[in-house]
C-alpha cells in the first residue's frame, strides 16, 4: 500500500465521520443535556435541546430562535457544508466560513454549562449533568477538527 493510497483511505474515513454526525445530532438534540429537581425528595426531570427550545418558545422567542439557530441549524449547515467540500462538489474556499458557522454551536454548550453551574450554586434544586450534554459537546467538537483537519490537508 503506497503513501497516497493510505491518505486517500485516511480522508474517505473523514468522510464517513463527517457524515455520522448527521445521525449524531438529531440523537443529541432529544438526549437527556441535564436532569433537575426542586427537592432531593422529588424525581428529577430531565431536560433535552429539544424540550428546553419548546419551553423557550412559549417565552422568550428571540432566545429560542438564537438557540435553534446556534444549536440545531448552524451544526447543520457546517456538517453539510464540509461533506460537500469533501466529496468535491463545494470549494475549499469555503473552509473557514464553515469552520465560524460550526463554531456558533459551541456557544450553546457554554450558554447550558453556564445554566448548569448558576442552578448549582443557587441552592435551590439539584441540577445534574446528562449523557446528552457530553454527545452534543461531542459532536460539535468533532465537527471543528474534522473541519480544521480538511482545512490543512492538502489540496489534491
Amino acid at each position: 500500500m503506497t503513501a497516497i493510497s493510505g491518505a486517500a483511505d485516511w480522508r474517505r474515513h473523514l468522510r464517513w465521520l463527517n457524515l455520522l454526525l448527521f445521525l449524531l445530532y438529531p440523537i443529541s438534540w432529544f438526549a437527556p443535556l441535564m436532569r433537575a429537581g426542586l427537592l432531593p425528595l422529588f424525581g428529577m426531570s430531565e431536560i433535552s435541546l429539544v424540550s428546553g427550545l419548546q419551553s423557550l418558545w412559549g417565552t422568550d422567542v428571540f432566545l429560542a430562535l438564537l438557540v435553534t439557530l446556534f444549536a440545531l441549524v448552524a451544526p447543520l449547515i457546517k456538517t453539510l457544508g464540509l461533506a460537500l467540500v469533501q466529496f468535491g462538489f463545494l470549494d475549499r474556499r469555503a473552509l473557514p466560513a464553515l469552520n465560524v458557522i460550526g463554531r456558533l454551536g459551541m456557544a450553546d454548550v457554554f450558554l447550558i454549562a453556564l445554566y448548569i453551574t448558576l442552578a448549582q450554586g443557587m441552592g435551590v434544586g439539584r441540577v445534574e449533568t446528562a449523557w446528552g450534554l457530553y454527545l452534543f459537546t461531542g459532536c460539535i467538537l468533532g465537527s471543528v477538527v474534522l473541519g480544521l483537519v480538511e482545512k490543512s490537508r492538502p489540496v489534491d
